[in-house]
């Protein structure tokens, strides 16, 4: 019996905090039924067992590095890592953000295709002049078309095939059946039953610009229905800030800051609608949770976040809090019917375009892909 030699894919990220060890988990499945064994290794992070459980690899690799110890040349990274691909036949790389391509890069000889999930990873000369140097071996994928064409404008002599869309995904199923129901999410966070809620999950930072969100949920009030609370669930250095222009708006009583929920995905069917005032955002990952739950999505026409809502959501304009009143009000008269239909078009987009088994399709038809599968 002849055997087949085993391929192997190494995926190299930065860590596993927040949204990345779902994006170690969504890569690792692209290779699902393949023929392929994926190593992922994380650069930061103790070793955790939840981890390795939940990023669907077939081998877990920790270097656990602290921030610090990253900084400048990273010489021990790329040492360790150099080890670690002399001791497997990995065919590529996958190295997610700036610092782990760059180590990828410098620590093997392999081909390595960067996933940027944020705007402005090569607007830095130092950052073009190593990307222009290892352009034989490197070829790009943004999260959106919004980072991919933030790409390209940096790197302008690049051809496009070697700059690509690869948006990020959902485990649709998986995120339904994990989903508390309304009446239960409402209980676990302690939010009146019947209350007409808007509900915000991110940061509170600047990129977020829940600033504006508190402005046009003020100007809204007096035509949403009667008990409307705007609920926001994170936590970050504009909180007392927030609070206190809540405050002079006069809706401090109407808005409830929640502070961090771990895995605020479950909770999404609490809300009556879903609105994202972000600034730019690369993509917009709790669009798809708002959308799996079924409930109507409201966000900004820039960035990922308009590729994600674009027909089966609301957009109105960055910073634009009379235009967010506006749509909040039209949203909150939508009937039952209009609201399931909603609900409908969102799965058929998430399904179609957002799903692990949709990404997957595309990844193995993009041109950088099919130039290493032929290759090997």
């Amino acid at each position: 019996m002849s055997h087949v030699a085993e391929r192997h894919v190494l995926q190299f990220c930065h860590g596993y905090d927040g949204p990345f060890l779902d994006c170690a988990r969504q890569y690792a499945s692209l290779f699902a039924g393949q023929g392929y064994r994926v190593t992922t290794v994380f650069l930061t992070g103790e070793h955790d067992p939840d981890v390795i459980a939940d990023c669907g690899s077939d081998e877990v690799l920790f270097m656990e590095y602290s921030s610090s110890a990253i900084r400048g040349l990273k010489l021990g990274a790329i040492a360790a890592l150099r080890n670690i691909a002399a001791s497997r036949s990995f065919e590529f790389c996958i190295a997610h953000r700036f610092k782990p391509v760059y180590i990828a890069l410098l620590a093997t000889r392999l081909p390595v295709i960067g996933v940027h999930h944020a705007f402005g990873d090569y607007q830095r000369g130092s950052r073009r002049l190593f990307a222009n140097l290892f352009r034989q071996r490197l070829s790009l994928l943004g999260v959106s078309d919004a980072v991919r064409d933030d790409m390209r404008k940096s790197l302008p002599r690049w051809s496009a095939e070697r700059i690509e869309t690869l948006y990020n995904r959902i485990d649709v199923e998986q995120l339904q059946g994990s989903q508390f129901s309304a009446e239960d999410a409402r209980r676990e966070l302690q939010l009146p039953a019947d209350a007409w809620l808007v509900g915000n999950v991110g940061r509170l930072h600047p990129d977020k610009d829940q600033a504006t969100l508190l402005r046009g949920f003020a100007l809204a009030l007096p035509q949403l229905p009667a008990d409307s609370r705007l609920v926001i669930l994170g936590k970050g250095r504009l909180e007392q800030s927030l609070k206190d222009l809540a405050m002079e708006l006069g809706i401090a009583s109407q808005v409830l800051f929640l502070g961090q929920v771990p895995e605020a995905r479950r909770y999404f069917k609490a809300f009556d609608l879903f609105a994202l005032s972000s600034d730019h955002e690369p993509f917009g990952m709790v669009l798809l949770e708002a959308m799996v739950a079924g409930v109507p999505v409201l966000a900004t026409a820039c960035g990922g976040a308009k590729e994600v809502v674009e027909g089966v959501g609301v957009l109105f304009p960055l910073g634009d809090a009379e235009h967010l009143a506006q749509a909040l009000v039209h949203l909150s008269r939508l009937d039952e019917a209009q609201r399931q239909d909603c609900a409908e078009q969102m799965l058929t987009r998430l399904r179609e375009r957002f799903s692990d088994h949709a990404v997957r399709k595309v990844f193995w038809h993009l041109p950088q892909v099919s130039r290493l599968v032929a290759g090997s």
